[in-house]
């Protein structure tokens, strides 16, 4: 039974009809905690975060402030008042139609494969080289390693949520581990051996500081919504999200700002460029003495497992939605669309993501120096940029749902009403659509603010071959989503439900 608001308008295709009933009923509100977990907490941006010092920690405690609680409290009272799987798509669809929720929802699942392959499995492989069995890099050993570490999340992305959820779950534990593990290790080093002192770091903010910082702080804190791709796999979504969700938010507030002042504090000045995670468990692991060996590899592997469910907690959520989008006539034919009768998951539209990650490994791998290796280091920035795009069109979507379906149960509700809502959903509009700006067109805030910004020192690139590589990679996305919609047009006439149903509330399922 689908747990999609009865009272909405619907025109669901019969394939779409035929995908709801392969879905088993599976998460529960501490999956759902665990899914955020996974997803959210981006332990591979931790270090980028504490590269800006002093102010890198100011900058994002302001964001997680100003951008994670309302961005948190919106999605929340939108995942709550209307689940359904497919979530994002599901939503714009709602507000805008299927041509945009064909556009949103392909921005929002390209960025996951190609992070997945171009990003994550080589931070995994490097810490895996450096701290477990050293492997040269463009080695067969290195080779094996990353296409072995993409196909493990692209298979626990395919295998029934019922299984997969104990890994995911499992490798929430095992990150919070590593970051709580690396913060009291640390804290332990300061004392026992004097860390950074203090009055060297300094946490003045500056404008040029946020404008490096906004990106990466928007793209680590949002997902929050991610599980309700599987909403109609949920228990109980519309109680339990919101809970969730709340939950989430706060370990997600301390697993950012407490690991980025540690290192900060613990870290010399001119080291945090390259600082991180792990090699900040390296330098405070000593007061270990003996044990400090093994216990860092123990950790390393923690690390790898982490990085390995984060990357396939995003592959389940935006497979998922991209499956459901295919199947509802707006990514081409439906043949991606499937969901396999046996598991339950959109298996074909894993391949995909795999295909596509295994595409960018091999393209990262082999453009390692040169002209080809800048264009393509902006082709993966701008890729992976998507995900923070894709919210351009998502957020307007749940403002309007929030004005012309104000009357549609919510099991959680913001306080203060819909102008309060409006009001928070119009913040995070704002921020990730600057941030959004910043990430495509760089160099361009800074002109304005007269502060010195030399693109090719940090581009490899000319300003302007950079924003031709960016709008083109942007267009092609773009394109792919219209493109699928438009290919989507004959299963789009084969409708199993369609109707004018008027908006009315949500008694009856409330009293069964």
């Amino acid at each position: 039974m689908s747990t999609v608001e009865p009272g909405v308008q619907q025109d669901r295709t019969a394939l779409a009809a035929l995908q709801q009933t392969r879905l088993r009923k599976t998460l529960g509100r501490a999956d759902i905690v665990f899914f955020i977990v996974a997803a959210v907490i981006s332990i591979d941006t931790i270090g980028l975060l504490a590269a800006g010092g002093g102010e890198g920690v100011v900058w994002a405690t302001f964001l997680a402030v100003a951008f994670l609680v309302p961005y948190a409290l919106v999605f929340a009272e939108t995942s709550a008042a209307f689940p359904a799987e497919g979530g994002p798509y599901h939503w714009v669809k709602l507000a805008f139609g299927r041509a945009w929720g064909a556009v949103a929802v392909v921005l929002y699942w390209v960025t996951n494969p190609i992070w997945l392959g171009g990003s994550l499995a080589f931070i995994a492989a490097e810490a895996w080289s450096h701290y477990v069995v050293p492997t040269e890099p463009g080695s067969v050993g290195d080779h094996a390693f990353k296409l072995v570490f993409v196909w493990s999340a692209i298979t626990l992305a395919i295998v029934s949520l019922g299984h997969g959820k104990r890994v995911i779950n499992a490798g929430a534990v095992a990150k919070l581990l590593v970051l709580v593990s690396m913060s009291a290790t640390a804290l332990v080093h300061v004392i026992g051996n004097g860390g950074i002192n203090i009055g060297a770091v300094t946490f003045a903010p500056t404008l040029a500081g946020f404008l490096g910082i906004v990106p990466v702080a928007l793209f680590a804190y949002v997902g929050f919504e991610a599980p309700t791709a599987a909403s109609d796999e949920m228990h109980d979504a519309r109680r339990d999200t919101p809970v969730a969700i709340a939950r989430g938010t706060v370990i997600t507030l301390l697993a950012y700002v407490v690991p980025v002042l540690t290192i900060v504090l613990v870290t010399p000045p001119e080291q945090l460029a390259d600082a991180g995670v792990m090699s900040t468990i390296r330098a405070a692991y000593d007061v270990w003495g003996g044990a400090a060996e093994p216990l860092i590899t123990i950790t390393a592997l923690a690390f790898v497992f982490a990085l390995l469910t984060q990357g396939s907690a995003w592959m389940i959520a935006t497979d998922r939605m991209q499956a459901v989008a295919a199947a509802d006539g707006a990514f081409f034919g439906g043949y991606l669309g499937s969901f396999s009768a046996r598991l339950g998951t959109p298996v074909r539209m894993n391949v995909l993501s795999g295909i596509v990650s295994t595409v960018f490994l091999l393209a990262a791998m082999n453009l390692v120096d040169g002209t080809a290796a800048s264009i393509f280091t902006v082709v993966l920035t701008v890729a992976i940029s998507t995900l923070l795009i894709s919210y351009v069109i998502i957020v307007p979507a749940v403002i309007r749902l929030r004005l012309a379906h104000g009357q549609v149960h919510r099991p959680f509700r913001v306080s203060g009403g819909q102008g309060v809502f409006v009001a928070l959903a119009g913040l995070v509009l704002f921020l990730v659509a600057f941030g959004s700006w910043v990430a495509v067109f760089p160099g361009t805030v800074e002109a304005l603010a007269c502060i010195d910004y030399s693109f090719v020192d940090v581009w490899g690139v000319t300003q302007l071959n950079f924003e031709l590589f960016t709008v083109g990679t942007l267009l092609i996305v773009v394109a792919l989503g219209v493109v699928g919609y438009v290919r989507g047009a004959p299963l789009r006439s084969d409708t199993a439900l369609r109707g004018d149903t008027a908006l009315r509330g949500d008694t009856a399922r409330e009293k069964a």
